[in-house]
């Protein structure tokens, strides 16, 4: 990929707020590229994915702390590729930028949309996706992650199957089973771990993308209703989902918006 060549007064600096596949293919595109950037990743996986660009590791320090940031960074342009859960990052990124006055294209996937076979019962949060469980004993697949499943660990009467990056979570096995897996994951893979686990519910993040698809696909097929999060509400913001328009946008001239649209979440 040739060299960014910017159009404005001067030679881009980004930031890439990261944490997902999306942001992976972006972090190649600029190093193929040869554009200025950092990889900023939360530091909530003990191993996060090795990134071909700087690489930083933390919070900002709320808002005021990621304006002192970007500033002292001089960063031109904050591209928001992180976790569509990730709210609060994102709502502090888009406070920073109008702040500081630095351009913000957030790099989102498109949310997944129910098929014929689905049986979704969408749900605003995670305390609702807790509570919209049977009160029978039911063998539940809780893809959520691990930062968010004591809600659920305390419902005493369900066994629980977790799928995580990392082994951060205890689990006795008379509640439950751990399976370390990075995703991408496949429809047959993940039908045979439902089977295999007799589950009988899904709790999902209603995160979009392909990695992490398979597990619907699989709840489809056996015919399993699954409990799914809506993504949480963020100020809208120039967005796209495709990286050669992120590399446009940054070619362009300081400021514009390019071919990105404006939505929220």
């Amino acid at each position: 990929m040739p060299m960014i060549e910017s159009q404005g007064s001067a030679i881009p600096r980004v930031l890439v707020l990261g944490g997902t596949t999306e942001a992976s293919r972006l972090a190649q595109a600029l190093a193929d590229a040869q554009v200025d950037a950092i990889f900023s990743y939360a530091g909530r996986t003990e191993s996060p994915l090795p990134q071909p660009l700087p690489l930083r590791v933390g919070g900002f320090g709320g808002v005021d702390g990621l304006c002192a940031w970007l500033q002292d960074q001089h960063i031109s342009h904050v591209v928001d590729a992180t976790h569509p859960f990730a709210a609060q990052m994102s709502r502090n990124a888009a406070t920073a930028c109008a702040v500081t006055g630095i351009p913000l294209l957030a790099l989102e996937r498109p949310a997944w949309q129910a098929q014929v076979g689905d049986h979704w019962q969408h749900v605003p949060d995670i305390a609702s996706a807790a509570q919209a469980l049977p009160h029978t004993p039911s063998r539940i697949f809780l893809a959520i992650g691990r930062q968010h499943v004591e809600p659920f660990l305390a419902l005493q009467q369900h066994w629980f199957l977790l799928r995580l990056v990392d082994a951060a979570v205890a689990l006795p096995p008379e509640r439950g089973h751990i399976v370390l897996a990075r995703g991408p994951f496949t429809v047959a893979a993940d039908t045979a771990l439902l089977q295999q686990h007799r589950i009988t519910h899904v709790v999902a993040k209603n995160s979009g993308g392909s990695g992490a698809e398979a597990k619907l696909s699989a709840a489809r097929a056996l015919g399993l209703p699954v409990i799914l999060i809506d993504r949480p509400a963020i100020p809208p913001r120039p967005t796209t989902g495709r990286v050669d328009e992120v590399l446009q946008w940054i070619a362009a001239p300081h400021g514009s918006t390019g071919v990105a649209t404006e939505r929220g979440v």
